[in-house]
């Protein structure tokens, strides 16, 4: 079983940045790949940004590219979005998921990809 506890959620402005964590628990943390997703109220979960296991790999939501970057650190078994030139519209819960895998360089862009979720952390954009 996998663990995934997001923090760094908050209330900024627009222009302004915020780095979201996700700790893992597990001692394979750097066989997973991991994923951020996104839900606004009333709408549905949408995905943000991913990684594969070693990191080598990356993807982004058309978005939020230039904008987030997606990092992981395999010794702390956490990955990071870092959040920059918010928006109104960035406003949601994020959600942090994560995929075991067999060493895969593969990341994985739906929701269906992903095995584990965290419980979201709120971030609020005010204009």
């Amino acid at each position: 079983q996998v663990q995934l506890i997001e923090s760094g959620g908050g209330l900024v402005q627009a222009g302004g940045s915020l780095r979201l964590s996700c700790a893992a628990s597990g001692r394979t943390f750097s066989t997973y790949a991991m994923g951020w997703f996104r839900q606004a109220p009333g709408k549905e979960r949408d995905f943000v940004a991913a990684i594969n296991y070693s990191g080598s790999g990356t993807y982004y939501a058309d978005s939020v590219k230039g904008r987030f970057t997606i990092s992981r650190d395999n010794a702390k078994n956490t990955v990071y979005l870092q959040m920059n030139s918010l928006k109104a519209e960035d406003t949601a819960v994020y959600y942090c998921a994560a995929r075991i895998t067999n060493r895969s360089e593969r990341y994985y862009t739906t929701l269906s990809g992903y095995n584990y979720w965290g419980q979201g952390t709120q971030v609020t954009v005010s204009s």
